[in-house]
């Protein structure tokens, strides 16, 4: 019998706004090479990628598989077929897939996948990235998919969460979902924090269904298999769905704000972090969104903080010389706006004291002096007490020094919750009940 080899597998850029899913091709291909002498090495992975590209679909996820088989190239061919059925080329979709075979996975893969969590990469420069490195690749349309499918392959984890993606029946694409937010309530209360990011209280709003065409019923994030199957559970719908697969992530790692940005260079779309100090009064829109200054190695920077974020109300009480440390996407620039970093993260380093001048205090009655007016000094109501000047006071900051997040209905699939702050998770393979099919 032929020997069997590690096939590595990347995928990417197979929906579009219309419909269809990634993951839901991945779901497609487990289920094909399950009824082959297919052995699976890993978890299939999610990979989302720098959210702030602005031709991405949904949340800029690609997926990758690990097997080991004895007939690879059989496998190959039948994948290149499902890519073909289940990518929605007619409206927009660009699908990519890379093959890569063997066990250890070279480091300019590993460079290249670093990259894409930040930056910007062209995907002229995925095409002649592949062809070096004697990748086997196809793809559809202009190639774009090719970026995440290389990034897919060549992710390492440092941290990682599980998501239980279940899928729905090609009778049912597009139709609305139908959920209880009760179920979705409880689910989240008794399993939390093995879970997260499931639904906001404060709306009453349920965080794990799409509003899309596309074929994902839910999907849940968390910590472990066993955590995500109880919460599956505690579902409550009347549809019948065709499966789930249960994903190994970096969603809710924070993945693609762990670079610092050059503040003397912010490169349109790149995502990452900057540490400086605010050097002027926030201004604060009368739609609610605030934006302020930071300075950054003798570079400003302009940033943004939009209300539904929930972090324009952190924003506006900042001063100047708050020391910062802030973490977004930078926008381009256009007629109307500088160049500036969206916020999705404000961490307060230092606060400054916020001095003001104001009336003097009687120190007999402890109460603050009346002006007498202009020039003519204050005075003490109770007693009389006379002063000639105010004096410096500092008022009280309503800030603290801490990491202030955006609500959890304005988090995106890469944000790191609150609960799972300095937290690193190292999943390990469970062979079962990560894959079913009804």
């Amino acid at each position: 019998m032929p020997d069997q080899t590690i096939l590595n597998i990347g995928f990417d850029d197979t929906d579009s706004p219309k419909g269809m899913c990634t993951t839901f091709l991945a779901f497609k291909i487990v289920g094909l090479l399950h009824r082959q002498e297919t052995e699976f090495l890993d978890f299939p992975r999610l990979i989302r990628f720098n959210p702030n590209i602005p031709w991405k679909t949904r949340g800029n996820g690609a997926v990758s598989l690990r097997v080991k088989t004895r007939d690879h190239e059989k496998i190959k061919q039948e994948i290149k077929r499902l890519v073909s059925k289940y990518s929605d080329v007619e409206n927009g979709a660009n699908p990519g897939l890379v093959f890569f075979e063997g066990d250890q996975i070279p480091k300019d893969l590993a460079d290249f996948s670093n990259l894409a969590l930040w930056q910007l990469i062209n995907r002229k420069h995925a095409k002649k990235f592949a062809k070096k490195g004697d990748l086997e690749f196809f793809y559809h349309g202009n190639g774009q998919g090719l970026v995440g499918a290389i990034g897919a392959i060549g992710y390492e984890f440092g941290d990682s969460t599980l998501e239980l993606l279940s899928y729905r029946r090609r009778s049912k694409f597009g139709t609305p979902r139908n959920i209880s937010a009760q179920s979705v309530r409880l689910m989240q209360e008794k399993t939390f924090p093995q879970t997260f990011n499931s639904f906001d209280a404060k709306k009453g709003r349920i965080l794990i269904a799409p509003r899309g065409p596309d074929p994902v019923f839910y999907g849940i994030r968390g910590e472990d298999v066993g955590s995500l199957l109880s919460a599956s559970k505690m579902i409550e719908t009347d549809e019948r769905l065709s499966g789930f697969m249960i994903f190994k992530s970096n969603q809710g790692t924070g993945d693609h704000l762990k670079n610092y940005l050059n503040p003397e260079d912010l490169r349109p779309y790149y995502s990452g972090k900057l540490v400086g100090t605010v050097s002027g009064t926030p201004h604060v829109t009368r739609g609610g969104h605030a934006f302020f200054k930071i300075n950054s190695k003798n570079s400003e920077i302009n940033c943004a903080v939009y209300k539904p974020t929930g972090l324009a109300h952190v924003a506006s009480k900042l001063i100047k010389g708050d020391k910062l440390l802030v973490a977004g996407g930078v926008r381009k620039a256009s007629k109307l706006y500088q160049r500036t970093l969206n916020l999705e993260l404000i961490k307060i380093l230092r606060l400054e004291k916020n001095l003001v001048l104001g009336n003097p205090y009687c120190k007999g009655c402890q109460k603050s002096m009346k002006s007498k007016g202009q020039h003519q000094g204050f005075q003490c109501v109770a007693c009389g007490r006379r002063s000639k000047d105010k004096i410096i006071l500092e008022r009280t900051r309503d800030l603290r020094k801490k990491s202030y997040l955006p609500l959890v209905s304005a988090h995106r699939h890469l944000t790191r919750p609150a609960q799972r702050m300095g937290l690193k998770n190292d999943i390990k393979f469970e062979h079962s009940s990560w894959f079913s099919i009804n």
